[in-house]
């Protein structure tokens, strides 16, 4: 049942990272050719990138913590950190500091390194389970 969690924790931050860099990509160019939608889309407002870092900090955490303690490796933690510390430094500075370009940019590499880190996280786990599973097996 844990797996489960873990696992399910790490497709979701996938998913949410996805989801960022496609509102990152597409919605501008949906707004340029719909520009009625900009008084209705939440989704073109700074609040969806909060919500999203609501989201996405609680079950990257939860779930690199919980494969640190099965895996021990530190290079997962590495990477899904310094990709939420720059969403979250996206979030708090935004375009001010970053600029409306800057601001895109930076919010997609964070978005990267947050989704590599849980794929990484996800396999290493996978691949020492079977390796447990084969050693199981021979000294059976």
């Amino acid at each position: 049942m844990f797996k489960f969690l873990i696992n399910t924790a790490d497709r979701a931050a996938v998913i949410l990272s996805t989801l960022c860099l496609i509102h990152c990509f597409v919605l501008p160019i949906i707004l340029i050719t719909l520009p009625t939608l900009t008084s209705v889309a939440f989704f073109s407002d700074e609040r969806f990138h909060a919500w999203l870092l609501y989201a996405v900090i609680p079950i990257s955490a939860f779930a690199v913590v919980s494969g640190y303690f099965h895996h021990r490796n530190w290079y997962v933690v590495l990477i899904t950190s310094i990709g939420m510390s720059i969403l979250v430094s996206v979030a708090i500075l935004g375009h001010a500091v970053f600029g409306d370009q800057g601001e895109v940019l930076v919010s997609v590499v964070g978005s990267l390194f947050v989704a590599y880190g849980h794929i990484k996280n996800f396999k290493t786990r996978k691949q020492l389970s079977q390796c447990h599973q084969a050693t199981i097996k021979v000294c059976s």
